[in-house]
């Protein structure tokens, strides 16, 4: 289809200010469906582009930057749907959740009540226009927010790609900071302090690339027209800006504040979908950019992953909050990624792209979980719930379904991820007889211990075990959240038996950035 991934970007931030009209004059539902529906035409656009081979889109733009396009290819693909899948059915699971949250804040910032002559308050009018104009705001920049996700992992110029790598944080900064859990502007004002500055970083080493090379459009990158002390510069920055946005061990702090605190909706694109954008970004600029720089860092890379597995896992088994155990759980994850991209082998990239399908799956499917939770049974912490199996059992299916993404298990997603992933660290390993890359592969596999630890903990404590008197009359959630739920947990089950449905994009292209 013509202009379909220009249509698929900016359709949504075109279409936004409709969305906020939509939700303040007609409602809630009515702005909910507009979402869901004009976010499912866009996801259709990018799977229809990516049938086939490597789809693009020029536009001239200015003879300063050059020209700026779309781009899918076997790197981006996978990306780009996983993005929009979620950014689309997550529309629908806001509503229930969405509501829930702004009952709550009209109460706190109710104004006081107006008496009718007869005696009768007209606060439920109130709260239908509060209802109204909050949810107006919220679809708005949740198609934004999707829109930046999207225009990043789709761009073919380095000044395009930061443009919406700047973008997406905006809006996921005023998502935080209005409908957040206290203290909620304070958690974002964190998150965009660390997340901008690691963007400013980033844009340090586009511009060393690009003022060097003469252009920033990607076609036109050659790492032998950079000099050597600035192109080792320019990879270091570009690694540290992406390292932030990763939460990277070092720089994770804001993660486990900013996933815990946001509504639980945007947590769940934010740890599935927007974190992973780092390691879409280091496959983009610095493996198949600059290849010979890569060799040079990719055990660095290795270990920084390790050690990212390793520390956002034990962080996990220490909590007691269910939404700061999935925050630091996407951590350890983001380490997997990290350990397979420094693996130099075409297996280990590859099983590092199918680990970000997997987590975008399984994080996401958690993270709808504890949304349940938080609104259905009215609480978030593991010491606080217990035996919820037998009163929502599509939620702990659910949920169980996401655990084993999470740890690796067949049938899921996980399984094919983590074993291409481990083959291709050791393969490096054992051809070039590095005793180094092997003791961290051993290392790695501990780490899978650490992840099975705290996933089946919090599995055990939520829905397993003798259920609390309180909770002894709590029911499955709506179904616009059930729903979604079992959609991605039955996606994660058949891109495990049939991993070729992304395999067969992400080989080669994973192929021809190693040389074959």
């Amino acid at each position: 289809m013509e202009y379909a991934l220009l249509q698929a970007v900016f359709l949504p931030l075109l279409l936004s200010p409709l969305a906020y009209i939509i939700g303040r004059k007609v409602g809630h539902t009515a702005a909910t469906w507009f979402t869901f529906g004009l976010l499912l035409y866009c996801t259709i656009l990018i799977i229809t582009a990516s049938i086939g081979g490597t789809y693009e889109e020029h536009y001239p733009w200015t003879e300063l930057f050059g020209e700026f396009g779309f781009m899918l290819d076997g790197l981006a693909a996978p990306f780009a749907i996983m993005i929009y899948v979620l950014c689309t059915i997550l529309a629908l699971y806001s509503k229930p959740y969405m509501l829930h949250k702004f009952h709550e804040f009209f109460k706190e910032q109710a104004p006081k009540p107006v008496y009718q002559s007869d005696g009768t308050v007209l606060e439920s009018v109130s709260l239908e226009k509060f209802v109204n104009r909050q949810s107006g705001v919220y679809y708005a920049l949740f198609l934004v927010f999707s829109m930046g996700m999207l225009g990043t992992v789709l761009a073919t110029n380095l000044i395009e790609f930061y443009i919406f790598f700047e973008v997406m944080l905006i809006p996921a900064f005023l998502l935080i900071g209005f409908w957040g859990d206290h203290p909620r502007r304070r958690v974002a004002l964190m998150f965009f302090f660390w997340t901008h500055v690691g963007a400013v970083i980033l844009l340090l080493g586009l511009l060393a690339i690009g003022l060097n090379v003469g252009s920033f459009d990607f076609a036109d990158i050659n790492e032998t027209d950079i000099p050597p002390g600035i192109l080792l510069a320019a990879a270091v920055a570009i690694i540290i800006g992406l390292g932030v946005k990763l939460a990277a061990f070092g720089f994770h702090i804001w993660l486990p504040y900013a996933h815990g605190s946001a509504p639980t909706p945007i947590s769940a694109l934010l740890s599935p979908a927007m974190i992973g954008i780092g390691a879409y970004a280091l496959f983009r600029l610095i493996v198949e950019f600059l290849p010979q720089t890569y060799a040079d860092l990719s055990i660095w890379i290795s270990i920084w992953g390790v050690a990212t597995m390793f520390y956002g896992g034990a962080m996990a088994l220490m909590q007691d909050d269910i939404k700061r155990v999935f925050a630091y759980s996407s951590i350890s994850q983001m380490g997997y990624l990290l350990f397979g991209i420094g693996s130099m082998s075409t297996l280990g990239l590859a099983g590092a792209e199918m680990m970000y399908i997997s987590h975008a799956l399984g994080k996401g499917l958690l993270f709808m979980t504890a949304g349940v939770l938080i609104v259905h049974v009215g609480a978030r912490h593991l010491s606080k719930l217990g035996g919820l199996a037998g009163k929502m059992p599509i939620t702990a299916v659910c949920a169980f379904i996401g655990a084993l993404t999470i740890m690796g298990v067949p049938p899921t997603s996980g399984f094919m991820g983590e074993w291409m992933l481990f083959y291709g660290v050791l393969e490096t390993a054992l051809e070039e007889g590095d005793d180094l890359r092997t003791l961290l592969f051993a290392l790695g596999l501990v780490a899978t211990v650490l992840t099975m630890s705290y996933i089946l903990w919090m599995f055990k404590r939520v829905f397993l075990g003798k259920i609390p008197e309180n909770l002894s009359k709590v029911k499955d959630g709506s179904w616009y959240m059930l729903a979604p739920m079992m959609v991605l947990a039955g996606f994660t089950i058949v891109v495990g038996i049939y991993p070729d449905i992304f395999l067969q994009k992400i080989m080669p292209y994973m192929q021809g950035v190693l040389g074959g």
